[in-house]
């Protein structure tokens, strides 16, 4: 039987298609189009990779192109992040999405929304009004011809919503942070197995693991995580709201990071300092960077941006190169609330009783009256979870719900600084844990760590804590808490999420825990400190290195006598050159045999009281059980390993002819790891067929290569993120700088540069970051000049 609803989505889709232009992402050659907001005309540069080369003439007109051409290209990615932001689903698509909303709101900063603004320096304030003018003048142009709305508009039957300066201080994101680590650990001490925890990944820094006075871990639970694990939006027929196959943030935050490094002139085969980024993201969906260069009159700035967020996050001003990873700063505190037992609306408090704030909020439904929602807010911050019935609520304590946590105005104080000392400055806007690295035409280098730091009463924010006042904090450290290099004797520094602090750091002002294993950096840190001469092709092949340590370590291990079943598995990888290369087989042997290794070793060495919790083995900890089997394993560990390790070589070398066929020389990792570029809302059947599938790949790699792809969840061997945006960028000589951004600039598959990166990402070649007016002009394509309403054309 068909579907109904189904069949008139894909009729919607491909009228929508067809009524559409050949290419609607960008305007033709010459246009002139009135704007609301300008000060004066702006003109738009296109180059034949698509990326924008923005000309005002004055620095907020710049950022008011930048919203213009990132509405142009990403209108429907950043609308509908900001409704889902904003808590404006259920407005646009039914009731089903109501506790989204209210989730949403939860986390909407609840204090003065023009005292938080009144922090931001006049001209960074400035900049960011002209960029949602920018964006709100494109949403003017696309409703005043529907024709330019993007076809997602037209198949779901909403429209854009207009944008607010104030929503840039309102919204702070529903961050789960470390908490779901919180409880559990609390878990795990319940049954008494705390030791387990570092089984899933020790704590880097290491630090003792204890129990908060006053915490009773018997009662803590999942459910103590409350709104923070409502699952996905439920777009399309018979969803269920959690999928155990989704790209989940838990999934994304596990193996998330980035790789960055800074080469001095000194090291460098130009004679000029290199600044190479590779941001580790989710790929999947919506691409996460868009590359813009605004330039106007004491600005003139050129990179990826996150869409939707003004300014440029990684890339080069006419001054210095800058880039970012991850680095770590535990922003998050599950604390447990003790419900008054006659009177649910107060909890206990420093010696007391206090009384909630209560909000209440109407959020707007499509086609049902409004929904009314309480939400409630202890001294710490939002109750994620209430349950007057067992007299207990949790709350949750988050920078971003701190006056002053809002990052939205950091890219753009970056993008203004002139120098190292100005940076110093707009790193005081910028709450969010990063290694922001820096290289100037001077030739000076640096290295800081940036974000806001809680301070404390007690504890290490290692387990969820008493919320009866003990622990709460009392204030927050910025960047100059944190560590940082300026001009390092080495000639070269690296960040790849690992743990960075230097050896001597103070025990008091550790931000985390959770720094990454550091596999990548060492590789980094291998091949750098070797390089005396380093080029820009280096920096490439760099970031495109799959060689794996952990795949060396685990071959050296390859038991010397095995059975005759595991012999060929043996055979086959004693003679690898352990890189995870896509037209390898051994490498696609590895991964399977890794995952039968993690899976056999955790069924042994996790009690089955505590199998629902530790779920996952951190490579150091396999590794090293292999290495040094000890009482885990049983009476006789060694012999345990063995027979581990044998039955894992057998089971891999089957599943790999299963999945690849009988004759190993024809297997190949790039087979199975491959990417798949979906429209975030696939599931609806009509989307599905106006945004067919990229299919990316084969490519190589996983989570422990510079080359970071690494795999998605479910039982499949796709990818499921890594670098997505890639920059080299040669300090000075400009025009020389490389990028990679895939799958393309536009969202819209009417556009020439929806997938026009797809091919050179797969084969890691890079293009031009045309930057001087004379690269630009030489590779413009097209061109339109945004003239101020009113203004004579």
């Amino acid at each position: 039987m068909i579907n109904r609803r189904s069949f008139l989505l894909r009729s919607a889709a491909a009228a929508a298609i067809a009524s559409g232009p050949a290419c609607r992402a960008a305007d033709p050659a010459g246009r002139q189009t009135n704007v609301r907001g300008a000060a004066a005309p702006i003109e738009i540069v296109d180059d034949v990779y698509g990326i924008p080369h923005i000309r005002a003439q004055s620095i907020p007109d710049a950022f008011f192109g930048q919203g213009y051409v990132v509405a142009r290209d990403r209108l429907f990615q950043i609308d509908f992040e900001h409704r889902r932001e904003l808590g404006r689903m259920a407005e646009a698509f039914g009731p089903e999405f109501v506790r989204h909303d209210a989730q949403a709101r939860l986390f909407h900063y609840r204090g003065d929304l023009d005292a938080e603004l009144r922090r931001i320096p006049a001209e960074v304030l400035a900049c960011a009004r002209a960029y949602i003018a920018g964006i709100n003048a494109r949403i003017d142009a696309v409703t005043a011809d529907p024709t330019l709305l993007p076809l997602e508009y037209r198949i779901l039957g909403v429209a854009p919503i207009r944008w607010d300066i104030h929503d840039m201080v309102l919204a702070r994101g529903a961050a789960a942070g470390n908490t779901d680590d919180e409880v559990r650990r609390a878990r795990l001490a319940a049954l008494g197995l705390l030791e387990l925890d570092a089984v899933i990944a020790p704590l880097m820094p290491a630090h003792p693991l204890t129990v908060p006075d006053g915490l009773d871990v018997a009662q803590v639970s999942n459910d103590d995580l409350g709104v923070l694990t409502i699952g996905r939006l439920p777009f399309g027929p018979n969803t269920p709201v959690v999928d155990p196959d989704e790209r989940s943030g838990r999934l994304e935050r596990a193996n998330a990071g980035s790789n960055a490094w800074t080469i001095a002139a000194a090291r460098s085969a130009t004679g000029r300092p290199i600044l190479a980024n590779d941001p580790h993201l989710g790929i999947g969906g919506f691409g996460p960077r868009h590359v813009a260069h605004l330039s106007a009159p004491g600005l003139d700035v050129i990179g990826g941006g996150a869409p939707g967020l003004p300014g440029i996050m990684q890339g080069h001003t006419e001054r210095f190169a800058f880039g970012r990873t991850n680095f770590h700063i535990d922003q998050e505190d599950l604390f447990v609330l003790e419900l008054h037992p006659h009177d649910p609306e107060r909890y206990r408090h420093a010696g007391g009783w206090k009384r909630f704030t209560r909000v209440e909020i109407s959020v707007p439904v499509k086609g049902a009256a409004p929904h009314t929602e309480v939400l409630r807010y202890a001294a710490q911050g939002p109750v994620v979870s209430y349950d007057p019935a067992k007299h207990r609520a949790t709350a949750i304590a988050s920078i971003a719900m701190q006056p002053g946590g809002g990052g939205s105005f950091a890219m753009i104080a970056i993008n203004l600084a002139k120098d190292w000392a100005g940076l110093q400055e707009a790193f005081k806007l910028h709450p969010s844990p990063t290694n922001l690295h820096y290289a100037d035409v001077a030739g000076n280098t640096g290295w800081q760590a940036i974000g806001f730091m809680p301070v404390r009463k007690r504890g290490a924010g290692l387990m969820p804590v008493p919320g009866d006042g003990r622990y709460d904090w009392t204030g927050m450290r910025d960047h100059r808490a944190l560590p940082s290099a300026y001009n390092p004797a080495k000639g070269w520094f690296a960040s790849a999420n690992q743990d960075n602090l230097p050896p001597d750091w103070p025990t008091d002002r550790i931000p985390a825990f959770d720094f990454r294993d550091p596999y990548r950096y060492e590789r980094i840190a291998d091949v750098l400190s070797h390089q005396t001469s380093h080029s820009l092709a280096d920096s490439v092949a760099l970031q495109h290195d799959t060689l794996s340590t952990p795949a060396r370590q685990l071959v050296a291990l390859l038991p010397t006598a095995s059975s005759e079943g595991a012999r060929p598995a043996v055979t086959l990888l004693r003679g690898w050159n352990c890189r995870l290369d896509a037209a390898s087989g051994a490498a696609a042997l590895f991964e399977m045999l890794w995952r039968e290794l993690s899976h056999r070793m955790l069924a042994a060495i996790v009690p089955e009281r505590a199998k629902a919790i530790v779920t996952s083995i951190g490579p150091s900890v396999l590794l090293g059980l292999l290495a040094r089997p000890d009482a885990r394993l049983g009476q006789d560990p060694t012999a345990a390993r063995d027979a581990l390790f044998d039955a894992a070589l057998i089971a891999a070398w089957t599943n790999a002819k299963a999945q690849l066929g009988p004759d190993p020389a024809n297997w190949r990792w790039g087979a199975l790891h491959r990417l798949r570029i979906q429209h975030p809302l696939a599931r609806i059947p009509a989307i599905a067929a106006a945004f067919p599938a990229i299919e990316v790949g084969p490519t190589g790699g996983d989570s422990y290569t510079v080359q970071a792809h690494w795999l998605g969840n479910g039982p499949g061997w796709s990818a499921g993120g890594g670098a997505s945006y890639l920059q080299v960028i040669d300090v000075g000589a400009w025009d020389n700088s490389l990028v990679l951004n895939l799958p393309g600039q536009s969202n819209d598959p009417r556009s020439p540069h929806y997938q026009d990166q797809v091919a050179t990402w797969s084969v890691g070649q890079m293009q031009p970051m045309l930057y001087s007016r004379a690269a630009v002009e030489a590779h413009a394509i097209a061109r339109l000049t945004l003239t101020p309403q009113g203004a004579r054309p």
